[in-house]
């Protein structure tokens, strides 16, 4: 059983396994290489080797609720969306109030974590840190990597022939820091995920023109959602997430077709996605369409090529004068510390459950945070450091190899058929799925069939409203006795984070016929084995 645990990185993944540890009673230690906690949502005007990179504007893409950690709700006064600085502001709450800083090692670089010469027999580590020059050598019974993956850069130039000889400025969206040195220029922004389009937005507010090219497309959601909701709380829940996975493929890819295009018409747009029977995580924009129409903002399709002045896209046109191009092409994940483990960039696939080496002897060594859920990465990557503390203790247990290999393939397989052969989903996953897969594997995961016979309206709200964090603290380890009332009263901090003044309010009340309705529907799925 594991006693000593070394967690690299005090990020969101590292905050969240340094206080997992500490839950599980192991004496953790965590190394941070920078001054502070917070990883990619510590904003610097300087990019910082070896260290995530925002710009000053970035606001999250997932709301409070969805975000927050599962037993430490964000406070009423947060807005639902937050700027990285407010997130910041939360995770210093959640290191002061369960004690986290004593337990940091800032400004200490892990050089080396390397198998110590009995590890078959122990499953130890050798780490090698320094600090001010210095290092140290330690051994630790097992080790929690949480360095994310937004560090190293992916700029394929191979892919754009003739931008060695660009007179201008270009260079990958890490760098980019503020809109004012755009002003008056003529900009393409090369990618479109979630910092394309950010980068785009901004940077038309000052730019002469600013030109947005992608290669595949991408469907475009705002965060205020229906009836002005976070989309996240109406989107993600227990119903929709079953009702979607249980329709014929080409059914829920029209229904999600229709709802995409519900705010605007992707194609008129020039960003329908090229490959609509493959899900792509849809990128979080409040204005883009509006920069789109206004002439602010020009979609174009992949540059082919670049000359010194000028860019030639893929169906014929040229744009002329560019003054600077930006490459929002997204990042690989690069992680030295575990190629002594025969784990590389190529083989982001093969964790089991996306955090274990599976042919390590001891299984005491995790990755937490290699993963792109379809919402929020905060509390998935705490869940992920709840089932992996317990297993460190022997409190869990892993397969044998085979059924480990077979799980591996089965989720590969899964993830070709939801999210293609494309290279930026390969950190896919369904939320909610694997959410109730390590709750599982925890006992932390609600039964759902008997709330609906000792709390109905608890159960309602588990299976038809929001699937926030605080579900998986209702029973089992780690429960917490305001999980309840957190989950009842979310609705009210999401509202209360908006009104702020007083109007007439006309309350909608929920038709009786609707709730029998849906405890009728409940018997039909027990009674058919759904759960």
């Amino acid at each position: 059983m594991a006693k000593t645990v070394a967690v690299i990185g005090a990020g969101v993944s590292g905050l969240a396994s340094l206080k997992c540890c500490l839950d599980e009673g192991l004496q953790a230690t965590c190394f941070e290489r920078g001054d502070d906690i917070g990883g990619l949502w510590k904003f610097t005007e300087h990019i910082e080797d070896g260290r995530a990179s925002i710009y000053k504007s970035v606001v999250t893409n997932t709301s409070k609720e969805m975000s927050c950690f599962s037993d430490f709700p964000m406070p009423d006064r947060f807005p639902n969306f937050l700027p990285n600085y407010r997130m910041m502001d939360y995770f210093r709450m959640y290191a002061n109030h369960f004690d986290l800083l004593e337990h940091i090692q800032f400004k200490t670089i892990v050089r080396s974590v390397r198998k110590h010469p009995d590890f078959a027999t122990t499953g130890q580590w050798d780490i090698v840190t320094e600090k001010d020059g210095k290092q140290e050598t330690a051994v630790f019974d097992a080790v929690l990597v949480c360095i994310g993956h937004h560090i190293e850069p992916y700029l394929p130039l191979d892919s754009f022939p003739g931008i060695e000889n660009f007179k201008g400025h270009y260079f990958h969206s890490r760098e980019y820091k503020f809109p004012d040195d755009f002003k008056g220029k003529r900009v393409i922004i090369v990618g479109m995920g979630n910092s394309g389009a950010d980068l785009a937005v901004e940077i038309s507010h000052t730019a002469d023109k600013v030109f947005l090219s992608t290669r595949r497309g991408s469907w475009v959601m705002s965060r205020v959602y229906d009836r002005g909701y976070p989309w996240d709380m109406v989107f993600n829940t227990r119903f929709n997430n079953w009702f979607t996975n249980s329709l014929p493929p080409s059914i829920a890819i029209w229904l999600m077709d229709r709802k995409m295009n519900s705010w605007f018409d992707h194609a008129n747009y020039g960003l329908r996605p090229k490959d609509s029977s493959q899900w792509k995580e849809p990128l979080f924009n409040d204005e883009l369409p509006s920069r789109i129409t206004c002439g602010y903002v020009v979609t174009k399709p992949n540059v082919v090529q670049f000359t010194e002045t000028a860019a030639r896209f893929d169906d014929g046109t040229v744009e002329e004068d560019i003054d600077v191009v930006i490459f929002a092409t997204g990042y690989t994940y690069s992680c030295p510390l575990l190629e002594d483990c025969g784990f590389n960039n190529q083989k982001v696939n093969s964790l089991y459950r996306q955090i274990f080496l599976p042919t390590l002897e001891k299984p005491t060594l995790a990755v937490i945070g290699l993963i792109q859920p379809l919402g929020a990465i905060m509390p998935t990557t705490e869940m992920q450091a709840r089932w992996v503390t317990r297993v460190f203790k022997g409190l869990c247990k892993l397969p044998p190899l085979e059924k480990i290999m077979e799980d591996i393939a089965k989720k590969n397989e899964t993830l070709l058929q939801r999210f293609g052969t494309v290279r930026q989903n390969s950190l896919q996953l369904d939320q909610i799925e694997y959410f109730d897969e390590l709750a599982t594997e925890v006992g932390a995961k609600p039964n759902i069939p008997c709330l609906f016979l000792t709390d109905p309206r608890l159960a309602l709200e588990l299976f038809f409203g929001s699937c926030t964090p605080f579900q998986y603290r209702l029973v089992g380890p780690g429960k917490w006795p305001g999980a309840r009332h957190a989950i009842l009263t979310q609705w009210d901090r999401i509202v209360s984070a908006t009104r702020n003044r007083d109007t007439k309010i006309q309350q909608d009340h929920f038709p009786m016929f609707v709730v029998l309705f849906l405890l009728g529907l409940f018997a039909t799925l027990i009674f058919f084995g759904f759960f």
